[in-house]
């Protein structure tokens, strides 16, 4: 796959990556960042967990945004995924802020 650069921006040419994004890695990523944020899951950069609630609430509340903007549009197996997803970390949310 070959890249043109045109200002800050990267234009991909040729075929599409047999590991293409679907919307549900899509939304695994975005919990990815909450787990992250509630000290469940080590920062990539530094290998260190630590929470930050109010960026892990920002990241639950962008999903609950995104699930209610794509209401009736999921297939059953992406609504599910969603709606465990989002029970999951409100849930870890709630306890993080217990301790």
């Amino acid at each position: 796959m070959s890249e043109e650069k045109r200002g800050e921006t990267f234009v991909m040419r040729g075929e599409v990556p047999e590991a293409a994004i679907t919307f549900s890695t899509f939304l695994i990523g975005l919990a990815s960042s909450a787990l992250i944020h509630l000290g469940e899951a080590p920062n990539p950069e530094t290998g260190q967990a630590g929470k930050d609630l109010v960026l892990a609430r920002q990241s639950i509340e962008l999903l609950a945004m995104l699930h209610e903007k794509t209401r009736g549009n999921l297939t059953a197996e992406e609504k599910q995924l969603f709606d465990n997803l989002l029970a999951d970390l409100r849930l870890r949310f709630v306890e993080a802020n217990k301790r």
